[in-house]
């Protein structure tokens, strides 16, 4: 049940500690024209939404916006608290998870930005806003494509180029269905210190959640898939977060899980230098679902959801 909260703007809360820059790319981006907040922007929700609502409005452009980090940077709530609050506001219209095209030429990337509103919208209005922003990004994407430094307050629009095309949808991947001897047995070995990019960040998996605490094993037999990812023009951050997203209260199979991931979430190929055919649809962003991060049009999402989560398997 909502309760009410007579403040008639958001307030940032006290923060034990000062929060993290996201990498460049990455972070919150505000939505443009935004009013000063006031009664009715969130009174309707309950106290702990309002009171990330705050500490999120108030955080300059850039930064971090991954559940770990405002759950570290806030006093009041833990990371589960965290992400179920941001997936209330992003129901309630306030925010997106998107991922987008950064870079120019051989260095293009998918990065993960969320936008943020003070002011609660419907789907449509975050349809229209991101088909917009596909197509005419913000200033200070072109800035970070062309390694600048990017101030917390953007300057008026200007035009940039776009990015090379990206499909619609990525190419099918074969993983693997179970873990056998001869799988295990073809994976290629690693000693310290030449273990490879995709095979580090399977490594690290861990000690980043345990619950996705990996052997050295495991990591072998799923290299292959990862270096897929690496392939694709993501970064190990990237990756990192991707598996890591919304993970549920326990991992009964830690291999099981990642092997999945990799396999559903996997992103576009990057398409080759030659021009797209005429007519062909450039793909430079995709909204991510708040609640599990998987990828995809924006008119496929509600509320921010797939349609998985807006319409779990009854039990």
């Amino acid at each position: 049940m909502a309760v009410s909260n007579l403040s008639p703007a958001l307030r940032a809360p006290a923060s034990s500690r000062a929060h993290p820059k996201a990498k460049p790319g990455y972070g919150k981006r505000s939505v443009p024209k935004q009013r000063q907040g006031r009664e009715g922007d969130v009174t309707l929700l309950p106290e702990r939404e309002r009171h990330i609502a705050g500490y999120v409005d108030a955080l300059p452009e850039g930064a971090a916006m991954d559940i770990k980090s405002l759950a570290r940077s806030q006093p009041l709530y833990g990371q589960m608290a965290v992400g179920s609050a941001l997936r209330a506001l992003g129901v309630a219209g306030h925010l997106r998870h998107v991922r987008c095209l950064s870079g120019e030429g051989d260095q293009v990337r998918w990065v993960t930005r969320t936008f943020w509103s003070r002011v609660a919208h419907d789907n449509e209005w975050w349809d229209a806003f991101l088909a917009a922003e596909e197509h005419h990004p913000a200033p200070q994407e072109a800035a970070e494509a062309a390694g600048a430094d990017v101030p917390d307050e953007a300057p008026e629009p200007a035009p940039v180029p776009e990015p090379a095309p990206v499909p619609a949808q990525p190419p099918a991947m074969v993983v693997p269905q179970q873990r056998t001897v001869g799988l295990l047995a073809s994976a290629p070995s690693h000693t310290v210190g030449d273990s490879s990019p995709a095979f580090a960040v399977l490594a690290r998996l861990g000690r980043t959640d345990s619950r996705l605490a990996l052997s050295a094993a495991d990591c072998a037999a799923l290299e292959r898939a990862a270096a897929e990812w690496l392939a694709r023009g993501v970064d190990a951050d990237y990756l990192t977060h991707a598996l890591t997203a919304g993970l549920p209260a326990s991992v009964d199979s830690p291999f099981g899980f990642v092997r999945r991931r990799l396999h559903d979430k996997l992103p576009p190929r990057l398409p080759a230098t030659a021009p797209a055919a005429p007519g062909t649809p450039v793909r430079r962003l995709m909204v991510e679902c708040t609640e599990c991060g998987a990828p995809g049009r924006p008119e496929a999402f509600r509320d921010g959801l797939c349609r998985p989560c807006r319409e779990p398997d009854p039990a």
